[in-house]
């Protein structure tokens, strides 16, 4: 993990945390290459070429940022999406590891 992401991340509690992680794992299983790990206007970015998905963490949730989320609403339909298209996975929630693989992948790769 960048340095500078494993300082950030370590600001919040350890919840959050472990979330980040799996998520963080999800992104690179998806990606067709290695993703790049930047932050990016203070936030977790993941990179391949041009394509993005960002992680950002709060106290209680994390919002993930992948164009490809709007196109999944039904199948996130127990989880909140901002007005911004960003999904929210909050701390009692499961994750949902094969939709965001198909996000992951199809944000990638468009």
């Amino acid at each position: 993990m960048n340095d500078q992401i494993k300082e950030y991340i370590g600001k919040y509690p350890s919840e959050i945390i472990d979330i980040y992680n799996s998520l963080r794992a999800l992104i690179f299983d998806s990606a067709p290459s290695e993703p790049q790990e930047t932050m990016w206007a203070k936030l977790p970015s993941y990179y391949v070429g041009e394509a993005f998905v960002r992680l950002i963490p709060f106290k209680d949730h994390i919002n993930i940022e992948a164009s490809a989320v709007p196109k999944y609403r039904e199948a996130l339909a127990g989880f909140k999406i901002t007005p911004k298209g960003m999904l929210q996975v909050f701390l009692k929630q499961d994750i949902p590891a094969g939709v965001l693989k198909k996000i992951f992948a199809e944000t990638f790769t468009s």
